[in-house]
């Protein structure tokens, strides 16, 4: 099957690109331009490639992560903020067979789940984390995440992102932090920000879970993704600016990737 091409049958038409099976067919709950439903597709696309539907399972938090489990037609656990890593860890220690995936926000991943994240990297466990950066807090009113660009404004730093006197600190560059440790396998950064990006992303996604499948440590697909209602931007500006200004703190591309997929 060719990449993204899915042929079925309805009423005597051959069809392509018809919706993945492993995705419901559920009115969205997010915002117009958001950047989640194009990723829940891609995840969808590739769990049906990988024929993986039945040993799916996907963990979302606390965040717009949260209505994850409304659209894909898997198994799916909703832990508490943070902790998804740690809930995945269970899982696939009990299941090695199946696909886990770990699915967070950069508010969940990057603050509150810091420690379970690196714990679980170093430790090298072997779920796919795919993690939706938006430099900002969705969900509970678009407050400074650890994310957040100098000099971006958010409800938490209405003067912009200041790391200087007003001591806020600088985005922290999560894929390059769990690169440096020897339980990572395989990490990249993808966008979903122009179709063109949106292939490069599948790609990222296919491999980590090839990874994951054959027995490797961690691997991690981060995803710069707009957020057109915080940014206070429409949808097609909101994309502009996410590549003018995101890819420059964030670069796209393949951060880490063993040559063996196995461990050892």
């Amino acid at each position: 099957m060719r990449e993204a091409e899915y042929v079925t049958h309805i009423e005597g038409f051959r069809v392509k690109y018809a919706p993945p099976r492993s995705l419901k067919a559920a009115q969205t709950k997010y915002c117009a331009g958001c950047g989640h439903g194009v990723i829940h597709r891609l995840v969808s696309e590739v769990v049906d490639e990988m024929g993986l539907q039945d040993k799916a399972v996907i963990t979302n938090p606390v965040g717009c992560a949260i209505w994850a489990d409304l659209y894909f037609d898997f198994d799916s656990v909703q832990p508490a903020h943070g902790r998804t890593p740690a809930a995945a860890t269970g899982i696939k220690r009990m299941l090695p067979d199946h696909l886990v995936i770990c699915y967070q926000g950069d508010g969940d991943m990057a603050a509150i789940g810091t420690a379970e994240m690196i714990h679980a990297a170093n430790r090298g466990e072997k779920f796919t984390t795919i993690f939706v950066n938006n430099a900002i807090y969705g969900m509970t009113g678009g407050q400074m995440a650890p994310t957040t660009l100098v000099g971006q404004k958010a409800a938490t730093a209405p003067q912009g992102r200041d790391p200087g006197e007003a001591g806020m600190g600088y985005p922290i560059r999560v894929a390059e932090l769990l690169a440096n440790l020897e339980g990572t396998r395989y990490i990249a950064r993808g966008s979903v920000s122009n179709a063109a990006q949106v292939r490069q992303t599948r790609r990222f996604i296919k491999r980590a879970f090839e990874y994951q499948m054959a027995g490797a440590g961690s691997t991690i697909v981060e995803v710069l993704s707009p957020c057109p209602t915080n940014w206070g931007l429409d949808p097609g500006p909101s994309c502009d600016w996410l590549e003018q200004n995101m890819t420059k703190v964030f670069p796209l591309g393949e951060i880490k990737r063993c040559e063996r997929m196995e461990n050892g």
